[in-house]
């Protein structure tokens, strides 16, 4: 099909794609929305189950960048300095154990992945609802591969967590749910507005001549769905329209 109608849309989309990536806002205060880079956790609060009334059926299979899951550095040991310093060692015994392991990594951060480092351990602590208690909140993750599985990632994390040496009643203990989390969605853009262009491209061609697509929201940035216990669908919330062409 090569009505004018067709491939001026077309080339709309090929303007699109080669426009420079930009990230999804964060919604943390002092994170750049360009940031090609960040690691944005696939939470609840960053996530759209699959609505067949909502979410374009054009999506890129993408496997996620990391598995990762949040833990707590419990201690109630009564005497607080004493507590502290067992706080203070078991995450340098965190430290010390992830440099020994490629395949597991600390971070920080609810929304974005962060660094976690020696020098991050004062300000990490807190103290406690339960009396005579101190608390640390951070994240463990393991790089997922494209023969992993679920359970063999989620394992790989929990072993982390049996060899690192606790020091007198300190507690390491994973919280919440497992997630998933994706380094510069933005980068994927360009190959999720080629599957829209491809697909644009089918649907007109069905209709025959006189008839030419028309592609509304691609200005919008790169968005996920859960689309398996390690893989994410990549879109664009577009809508296509197929309309007859004026003679």
């Amino acid at each position: 099909m090569t009505n004018r109608y067709f491939t001026a849309a077309l080339a709309s989309l090929a303007l699109l794609a080669a426009q420079p990536a930009t990230a999804a806002p964060t919604g943390r205060a002092g994170s750049s929305a360009a940031n090609a880079v960040e690691e944005v956790v696939v939470t609840g609060s960053r996530i759209r189950d699959y609505d067949p009334n909502e979410t374009p059926h054009v999506s890129v299979l993408k496997r996620a960048d990391n598995l990762l899951v949040e833990v707590k550095v419990v201690c109630d040991t009564r005497d607080k300095p004493q507590r502290l310093d067992e706080i203070r060692a078991t995450l340098r015994n965190m430290i010390r154990t992830a440099a020994k392991d490629p395949s597991v990594k600390l971070g920080l951060g609810d929304e974005i992945v962060g660094a976690f480092d020696d020098s991050m351990i004062e300000s990490l602590i807190r103290p406690d609802t339960k009396a005579d208690t101190s608390y640390a909140i951070l994240l463990i993750k393991t790089p997922v591969s494209q023969s992993d599985s679920f359970d063999e990632a989620s394992r790989r994390l929990s072993s982390f967590i049996d060899r690192v040496q606790k020091v007198g009643r300190t507690e390491v203990l994973i919280q919440g749910d497992w997630q998933l989390s994706l380094i510069g969605p933005a980068q994927y853009r360009a190959q999720v507005v080629k599957a829209v262009a491809d697909d644009a491209r089918i649907a007109a061609a069905d209709f025959g001549e006189g008839y030419g697509v028309k592609v509304i929201g691609l200005e919008h940035p790169v968005q996920w769905y859960r689309a398996g216990p390690l893989d994410l669908a990549l879109y664009i919330p577009y809508r296509l329209e197929i309309e007859a062409l004026r003679h």
